[in-house]
Order: C-alpha cells, then structure tokens, then sequence
C-alpha cells in the first residue's frame, strides 16, 4: 500500500463518519461501493443503500433540522467521496477545504426519508 495525501483523506471521511455515528464506521465502511461511478449508480441498489441517514447518526443527538441538517447531509457525501474504495478517485484534502467552505446545498428529500444510497455517486469536491 501507498502512503499518500489519498490515505489521510481516507482517515479524514472514517473521522467523519465516526463522529456522526457515536462509534466506528467499520460496518458501515464495509457496505460501502468500491467505487463512485457511474456503474454503482445503475446496478442493482443492496440493502445496505437502504438504510436511512437518521438511523446512522448518533441516536444520542437531537434530529438535525434546517441548516445543521444541510451540513450533515453535505458533509456525509463528502466522508463517502473520501471513503472510495479507489484511491486515485478520492478528493485531495485541498479539495475537501474548498468543499467544507462551500454553502451546503438545499437537501434532495427531507431529512428523515434521506437514504445512504443517495449520499454516494456524487461529485462533491467539484467546481
């Protein structure tokens, strides 16, 4: 294995998750898509895909709401983009700087119905 900027970022998005989570990611992680490309995004979703974010987050903290919940739902597809199973498609951590100081975008569904499958396949460090 390479030690890069790849692997801290890697490290970056296991952080994230387990801080939203209220415990390591590991499971989680394991369920992930190898990738973020467009073939995950036509095959068949798994059961995992179907898990709802709100029962991901720390059951310990309030539901978040309004722009808390933006930042989650944003910032969870970003842990995702540092998690790709493929090095070389993982953002840079200056990409992940640029993405943290961007304005969230409006959420895709309310929060409580939002899926994890929604949160990978998604181009967040562009632009």
């Amino acid at each position: 294995m390479k030690v890069d900027e790849r692997c801290d970022v890697y490290s970056f998005g296991v952080l994230t998750m387990e801080i939203f989570m209220g415990r390591h990611p590991g499971d989680l992680i394991s369920c992930l898509p190898l990738s973020s490309s467009a073939s995950t995004s036509t095959s068949v979703p798994n059961d995992n895909q179907q898990i709802l974010l709100k029962d991901v987050i720390d059951q310990r903290l309030s539901p978040p709401v309004r722009q808390v919940a933006k930042d989650v739902v944003s910032t969870t597809k970003l842990a995702f983009a540092c998690l790709n199973g493929n090095p070389q498609l993982r953002p840079t951590m200056r990409q992940v700087a640029q993405a943290l100081n961007r304005q969230s975008l409006p959420l895709p569904n309310p929060f409580s119905i939002i899926i994890l499958g929604e949160l990978w396949d998604h181009e967040v460090c562009s632009g």
